[in-house]
């Protein structure tokens, strides 16, 4: 596997740390409370209950410890770039395609992104593409489809804290 940027904005920070709060302390206390039931009922070989909830806390589990080490390692971007007229982290970047259409990203952290919020990973072939960039610049992206060509229209930075 690929090495994983280890950025991230602060509210992308809060979200992992809300997830892991409300799994941690709401998810598996619930959860946990099932499978104390399922098991009073008796034989446990058979108890659906009791072997789905199971499942359900080595799921918990899994994903809590995986929050929990990746929070450990992420460095946390709370302030704007020196040169806010170049892309880098955080910024916000409009691209016009081939075509004339335009499309806005915000370059963020691989464990944040959501292209349909227009959130994508720095760790992507695009967005490493725009790095460094500044408005007008063209940006050239070679695809399993064939050639993407895109000029920046726009860079801007939200600011911080």
């Amino acid at each position: 596997m690929a090495r994983r940027s280890r950025y991230i904005t602060p509210a992308g920070e809060q979200a992992l740390r809300d997830e892991l709060h409300y799994l941690w302390k709401e998810r598996r206390p619930k959860v946990t409370q099932r499978v104390r039931e399922a098991a009073a009922l008796g034989d446990r070989s058979e108890n659906a209950e009791y072997i789905y909830g199971k499942k359900q806390l080595r799921e918990i589990d899994r994903r809590v410890r995986f929050l929990t080490k990746r929070l450990d390692e992420l460095s946390v971007v709370d302030r704007l770039p020196d040169d806010t007229s170049r892309v880098f982290f955080g910024a916000w970047v409009t691209l016009e395609t081939q075509d004339g259409e335009e499309r806005e990203y915000r370059l963020v952290g691989p464990d944040e992104f959501d292209l349909e919020q227009g959130l994508l990973s720095v760790d992507s072939p695009l967005a490493r593409a725009l790095l460094g960039k500044r408005e007008d610049d063209e940006v050239i992206l070679d695809t399993p489809q064939g050639r993407d060509e895109y000029i920046i229209t726009a860079i801007r930075y939200d600011s911080v804290g």
